[in-house]
């Protein structure tokens, strides 16, 4: 993992301490708002947390259903948006499947790196990125409310491996 923790899904780590932090700042970020994670919002975060990928919520789904939390698509829905309302996880457009965000209570505006190769996602600092975009669209007259940045590529892990 590299020392700001950019790429961190691309590099060998200790995943089991990405998802214990989660998860603990997740548990005092909700208690701070009065909000509860029910057992299966928690269990929806801790297959986010398993690792550095997206899933679809009907794959969330299908987790939760084999755990005995219901079939019912509305299950992870629920669990989902409650996650990405609360800032405990991110939805990505392009590949209409939700991450655990590893910064939550932090005010960010992430960016994507997907990896097309092996699905792995890292999330990292955005802003310059949007700060370029806001300047451009200024010098058109348009004022940026919201942006999703999201690249696909190739981590260096599958580079490698392809080299």
């Amino acid at each position: 993992m590299t020392s700001d923790g950019i790429g961190a899904a691309f590099a060998p780590h200790d995943h089991s301490h990405c998802s214990a932090r989660a998860l603990a700042d997740a548990a005092e970020r909700l208690a701070s708002e009065g909000a509860r994670l029910t057992p299966v919002r928690r269990r929806t975060l801790e297959i986010l947390l398993e690792n550095h990928r997206a899933m679809g919520a009907y794959e969330v789904l299908d987790r939760l259903a084999a755990e005995g939390f219901g079939r019912q698509p509305p299950v992870a829905y629920r669990a989902l948006e409650f996650l990405v309302q609360h800032g405990l996880a991110h939805r990505l457009q392009r590949l209409n499947a939700f991450a655990a965000c590893l910064h939550p209570g932090e005010e960010h505006q992430p960016a994507f790196l997907i990896c097309d190769r092996c699905d792995r996602i890292a999330e990292v600092p955005s802003g310059p990125m949007r700060t370029a975009l806001a300047e451009v669209a200024a010098g058109s007259g348009f004022a940026v409310d919201r942006v999703t940045v999201e690249a696909v590529g190739t981590c260096a892990i599958c580079a490698e491996d392809r080299g």
